[in-house]
């Protein structure tokens, strides 16, 4: 027999064993219809085009998600088709396979199976503690002690290229707790590059440099998990893997931040990914996830361009970073986003049975924070300096103790990673969403960028921290069903919405971003929300039609604007500026913004960017490193 006529036949078999599975029924239960299976729906566009391009025999590794607990015909069906489970990432719901790419409409038409896609290539995406306002932090007390707020009993997991131990920026005695290799070379140190400069910038001690060149959260330890090689090249699998490790370890260290500076193509939808819905579990266990947005903010051209934010910065309940430059001033009067800063809305999407695309369309980055040309730890003999020796900074010439530049959004995530670290200190009780929450509200908007370029505006950890401490931490205030709903959520009131650094007075964006939209007001502030607790996504607070939105009260209490238009910041308020353009187009699912739907001062992105032209997944080429309209060397 043909293998296409084999491949049939087992389709063939597996439906009829879900709809056998679904008319069994005891003598007290009706017999219901079982639905179609959709395999459409279930088996990711890339992996779909792999098919119809006749690639059907091409031996791929696949990614599939499954229901939980589920035992499943899989490992029965790759017996009869020749593959193998290679993993199973039993905390994720996620078994790894190696098989041929026909395999996949077999594989998912297992009801068991939720959806199927191929692993592709992930790859790094890229004076700042006074110019953050963490200096400002610095005294403070938390809100339970005495200690200073920063960052102490807290650890920040850094999935990246590895950790050089050695380097004094982690000289502190049990700064790294712990170290494990996912990328089968079984080592932990960093010959990449890349991860060391991350992890100095979230943690990095400053005592070697007498507090001039420190981490954002330099009291907080570290997790070290290398998913990238010595090329700084990895996979979803291997991410996948160290988030499975994570969530079932994640308590034996303490682990409440996790950092992700790396990032694939965002194809698939949200929805679907198994990368975001591993970083969903995260999160909905208690763990703050940053990730980086990505570097393509323009093209060869210099033309600014909209939709290309990266996987897993795709994820709503992720906070996802873009880069911002300071200028090399520690006022932020003359900030700005980076040209290369990957801009809004996600275009991720799923397939429906009739082949038609349903775009995401979120609303990202959250924020942005400085990152462009920061200097951090150097790793011995790493290969980013091999390659452009300018990065190096001089600064030292002890080899444990060098430093060096580096521009991307990658160097922006760690900055956000640290200042949740300040959060949790000063007040451990936040959840990710009020984190999330906080960091937004306080942010500064920056003149003349919108919306999709920067979020809710640039990282304030002064104010943010300001408000934390002042959060009321009784357990029962945080979503577990202890507070009745639109109780205070302040032990006070409300701190003044101004933060100074550096002479420099501005306001707070007092709103914050959601799936299609923002919204405003103090009682983000003042009044108990749901939305805020553990298991929930913020954007869920905004109930959606096609070209209609409405706060969900639910979830939200009055006295919140809700945002009618993604607007230019004139730098006063949130909503402050002209009209950029109506909500409409980000509810249309891609009927009114099509492929490169010209923005004004930009254009959207066709699909074309991510599957063809350069950006084919396998080619080892992915979305946030060295890509078009890359400024130079050091952007990662």
């Amino acid at each position: 027999m043909r293998r296409p006529q084999l491949i049939k036949k087992l389709v063939a078999l597996a439906v009829l064993v879900s709809l056998s599975s679904a008319l069994f029924v005891t003598s007290t239960q009706k017999a219901k219809a079982a639905p179609a299976v959709n395999l459409l729906s279930k088996i990711s566009p890339d992996l779909q085009h792999m098919l119809d391009s006749g690639e059907g025999n091409r031996h791929v590794k696949l990614i599939v998600q499954t229901t939980p607990n589920s035992q499943g015909l899989i490992s029965n069906l790759l017996q009869t088709l020749g593959g193998v489970v290679n993993t199973l990432l039993f905390a994720l719901n996620i078994r790894i396979v190696d098989t041929t790419a026909n395999s996949a409409t077999v594989i998912a038409a297992d009801p068991n199976v939720t959806y199927v896609s191929l692993d592709a290539p992930v790859r790094s995406s890229g004076h700042v503690t006074t110019t953050t306002g963490a200096q400002q932090v610095r005294g403070q007390n938390t809100l339970l002690g005495s200690q200073a707020v920063d960052g102490s009993g807290i650890t920040i997991a850094v999935i990246d290229s590895g950790i050089d131990a050695q380097h004094k920026s982690f000289s502190s005695p049990g700064k790294i707790k712990f170290s494990k290799d996912f990328t089968g070379q079984n080592r932990t140190d960093d010959p990449w590059g890349h991860g060391t400069h991350v992890a100095a910038i979230a943690a990095g001690t400053g005592t070697p440099t007498s507090g001039m060149f420190e981490g954002v959260a330099p009291g907080a330890s570290l997790v070290n998990l290398r998913v990238l090689n010595s090329e700084g090249v990895g996979s979803i699998s291997g991410v996948l893997t160290a988030l499975d490790w994570l969530m079932t370890n994640k308590g034996t260290y303490n682990v409440r931040v996790v950092n992700l500076s790396l990032g694939t193509p965002a194809i698939n939808s949200y929805q679907d990914d198994p990368l975001c819905n591993a970083v969903r579990k995260l999160v909905d266990s208690g763990v703050v996830v940053v990730t980086a947005a990505g570097n393509i903010g323009k093209d060869a051209q210099g033309q600014k361009i909209y939709g290309a934010i990266h996987c897993p910065g795709n994820e709503p309940s992720a906070i996802t970073v873009g880069s911002s430059n300071t200028f090399g001033t520690d006022a932020r009067n003359d900030d700005a986003v980076t040209s290369f800063s990957s801009r809004g809305p996600t275009r991720s999407f799923s397939v429906d049975e009739n082949g038609q695309k349903h775009y995401d369309n979120l609303i990202k980055p959250d924020l942005v924070a400085p990152g462009n040309k920061i200097i951090s730890a150097e790793a011995q003999n790493n290969a980013i300096v091999a390659e452009s020796p300018e990065l190096e900074t001089n600064k030292y010439t002890t080899s444990n103790m060098k430093l060096m530049y580096l521009s991307g959004t990658s160097m922006s995530a760690p900055m956000v990673a640290g200042a949740a670290a300040l959060l949790l200190d000063a007040n451990t009780n936040l959840t990710p969403n009020l984190v999330k929450m906080l960091l937004m509200y306080t942010a500064q908007p920056l003149n003349n960028f919108n919306t999709l370029d920067q979020g809710a505006g640039e990282l304030n950890i002064a104010g943010a921290v300001t408000v934390a401490k002042v959060v009321n931490y009784s357990p029962g205030i945080l979503g577990l069903g202890k507070t009745s709903f639109g109780q205070n959520l302040l032990s006070q009131s409300a701190p003044a919405p101004q933060t100074t650094i550096s002479i420099f007075a501005f306001l707070w964006t007092q709103g914050i971003v959601l799936n299609h939209s923002t919204i405003t007001g103090q009682n983000l502030l003042t009044k108990y929300q749901v939305s805020y607790g553990k298991g929930y996504l913020l954007g869920d607070g905004i109930t959606e039609g096609l070209v209609t939105q409405s706060l969900n009260n639910n979830m939200w209490v009055s006295g919140l604007t809700l945002g009618q238009f993604l607007m230019r910041s004139n730098g006063t308020a949130q909503f402050g500026g002209s009209v950029f353009f109506s909500n409409v187009i980000l509810l249309g699912n891609g009927y009114v913004l099509g492929d490169g739907f010209v923005l004004g001062d930009g254009y959207v992105l066709g699909d074309g960017f991510v599957l063809g032209d350069g950006f084919v997944l396998g080619d080892g080429y992915v979305l946030g490193d060295c890509s078009a309209g890359d400024p130079g060397p050091g952007m990662r």
